[in-house]
């Protein structure tokens, strides 16, 4: 079974966290990581787990650089199963990247059927695109 992220949060249960992708400054100031001030998200702080959110950092030359931020929080998720995690469309806003770039790297929801962590419909649509 896959989990969606809703298209809007606008509210949080307290057992969940928004996962949105960041700068590795921690300037929230646009897009998710905006969005993200509402729940938790500590400027200056780009990547892990702060408020009810968890950041990951996304703005980098190459995708292959967000890769092992995706892999952590994986971990966290997987290391944390009382905890839901919403991730949204992290790096294809701002940061740039297509769908088809990061949704790879979130493949391991589903072949380790990770049932604590939502992924956008789009992410989902690559990954068995792909059949990954």
């Amino acid at each position: 079974m896959k989990n969606i992220t809703p298209d809007y949060i606008t509210q949080l249960n307290p057992d969940e966290i928004f996962v949105f992708g960041s700068n590795s400054e921690g300037n929230h100031a646009g897009g998710a990581a905006r969005q993200a001030m509402q729940f938790g998200a500590v400027w200056g702080q780009g990547n892990g787990l702060q408020g009810q959110t968890y950041a990951i950092p996304t703005m980098f030359a190459h995708e292959s650089k967000i890769e092992p931020f995706v892999d952590d929080f994986i971990s966290y998720a997987i290391r944390n199963p009382q905890l839901k995690f919403f991730v949204t469309r992290i790096g294809c806003g701002i940061a740039g990247f297509k769908e088809k770039q990061i949704a790879p790297m979130f493949e391991r929801v589903k072949t380790e059927k990770i049932e604590n962590v939502s992924l956008p419909k789009e992410f989902w649509e690559v990954i068995e695109q792909n059949n990954l």
